[in-house]
């Protein structure tokens, strides 16, 4: 039986201030909490009887309705877990982006599907460091948890200043990013490393930060006419990672 204080407990990690203080988020499911497990301690876990426990895990046992007061899911699967917020380690540019790997970096992305969605995208093509601005969405929300579907377990999530980030790194390293009047990535030559850049839904890439990038690429449309006016962030940088991946494999 989980009791209303653990009930009310759990339901305000919904909100960041209460993340923030308590140092604790949210995961749930099977495939998403299984996942963590195998990175993370968690603080506590919350199950029905159905649910398989790794060797190593006792969860408290609840029903499926008190499993529905404490889910943020409409549809919860048999588990929810509290898991510790990563600690925040201020790692030298140089050293955090190496000359032989890919990174990914986020400038303001809000929508915390979009988050969750690059963070699966960022594991699938291998990239495991997501640099985020500091006023991007934050990627404990339990809605970005579960969009991720356990690819938190795989990618390392750091917030700082981009523009400071980008002034430490040598004028040579390759900072790409997506623009309008960018070069087609289809034909433009692409490095294995670097650091691909995606902006904010609306506004793109930043003043500051576009002014800090060397290598401007252009995702072609090839709808004669009237087109859309432009591709959701996530979509986009699908597309990016995975003509960056391609060329890898091709060569």
């Amino acid at each position: 039986m989980i009791s209303k204080n653990q009930q009310k407990y759990i339901r305000q990690l919904e909100q960041k201030k209460y993340r923030k203080r308590e140092g604790l988020f949210v995961a749930e499911g099977i495939k998403v909490v299984g996942d963590l497990l195998t990175r993370y301690t968690p603080e506590a876990v919350f199950a029905t009887e159905q649910w398989f426990a790794p060797k190593g895990i006792i969860p408290q046992i609840i029903t499926d309705e008190e499993l529905q007061r404490i889910s943020f899911q409409q549809h919860p699967q048999q588990v929810l877990a509290l898991f510790p917020i990563p600690s925040q380690v201020t790692t030298n540019p140089q050293t955090m982006l190496s000359d032989q790997t890919l990174a990914l970096a986020l400038d303001g992305v809000q929508d915390p599907g979009n988050l969750g969605t690059i963070i699966r995208i960022a594991d699938w093509f291998g990239i495991s460091t997501l640099i985020c601005s500091e006023d991007t969405a934050d990627a404990w929300n339990p809605k970005v948890v579960q969009a991720t579907m356990g690819s938190l377990a795989r990618v390392n999530i750091i917030y700082t200043s981009l523009p400071s980030l980008l002034d430490h790194l040598p004028d040579t390293y390759p900072v790409y990013g997506t623009f309008l009047d960018g070069k087609n990535i289809y034909t433009e030559q692409l490095t294995p490393n670097g650091l691909i850049i995606m902006g904010n839904e609306g506004n793109g890439i930043s003043e500051e930060v576009r002014q800090r990038i060397n290598r401007r690429l252009l995702i072609p449309d090839f709808h004669q006419g009237d087109t859309a006016d432009s591709l959701n962030v996530a979509i986009a940088t699908a597309i990016t990672c995975s003509e960056f991946r391609r060329r890898i494999v091709r060569e």
